[in-house]
């Protein structure tokens, strides 16, 4: 199975919310869940994906490795904590959040434990996060495209991040847009509202329609149902070569995450 294109992030929503949030979705139709070790969910993310009934062979379900557990000798067993949580033999991707705060752990310590964590079957695709046009090319230098199922990122109409996206495109490395509604602000966007009257849809399906246009996985977060249906039908929504443009023309650089801890973006 590749990436499902469309998935539901999980950052923010913790206990209860967290669960619903994720029967909810699976029972709609949502096959891709996307949660992380940070987010301190993952035991009831594992809860509602046990309770729903849905075969495990048709769940991808990604987590991420949080920058404390970096060092070698933590990562592997960190993740194996996280299939704890996630009551899960193997996860489907596994992403290295964040590249190391200033490089402290080498890339060359922990992408090979990503690559063994692998081989053990804790994971079937291994990947990135916020990686920069210098670290996603040391990465490929490292384990080679081929071994990078994603690199996800903030993207959203108002932050393209075009130099990222330019170079995974030339590598041939998948891009998944986190964020991709900018935190429910695209909903206020009159460009965006436009649109979306034309075409009978809302401000977030025109935006996850341009972004599944634009070839990148998208994760939004919702709990409300009648949301999480809207954004799984953005899939057969179909803008025009000047609705692109309009949106294309939205972008600002305005980033949303952007810890004191992060690269030196491009």
């Amino acid at each position: 199975m590749g990436i499902p294109t469309i998935g539901l992030g999980t950052y923010r929503l913790k206990g209860q919310d967290v669960i619903d949030s994720v029967s909810q979705a699976l029972e709609l139709g949502y096959r891709h869940i996307d949660t992380a070790q940070i987010y301190d969910n993952e035991q009831d993310v594992g809860r509602a994906i046990a309770g729903s009934g849905v075969a495990r062979d048709e769940l991808f379900v990604t987590t991420k490795i949080w920058i404390t557990n970096l060092a070698p000798r933590k990562l592997i067993p960190s993740l194996q904590e996280s299939l704890r949580k996630l009551d899960l033999e193997r996860v489907d991707m596994t992403l290295i959040h964040w590249p190391s705060p200033e490089d402290k752990v080498p890339m060359e310590e922990y992408l090979p434990m990503l690559l063994e964590a692998r081989e053990q079957g804790l994971t079937r695709h291994i990947g990135v996060s916020n990686f920069t046009i210098e670290h996603l090319g040391k990465a490929i230098d490292l384990v080679g495209a081929g071994n990078i199922a994603t690199n996800q990122v903030e993207i959203h109409p108002f932050m393209h991040n075009r130099k990222v996206a330019e170079f995974a495109r030339q590598q041939g490395v998948q891009l998944t847009a986190y964020m991709p509604l900018a935190v429910g602000k695209v909903m206020q966007d009159p460009v965006l509202r436009a649109i979306g009257q034309a075409h009978d849809a809302t401000p977030a399906q025109v935006t996850l329609a341009w972004l599944l246009q634009l070839g990148y996985v998208v994760i939004p977060s919702s709990t409300r149902r009648e949301h999480q249906e809207d954004n799984l039908r953005a899939a057969q929504l179909q803008l025009s070569q000047e609705d692109v443009a309009a949106i294309s023309a939205l972008e600002r650089n305005e980033r949303i995450a952007d810890p004191d801890f992060a690269p030196a973006w491009d």
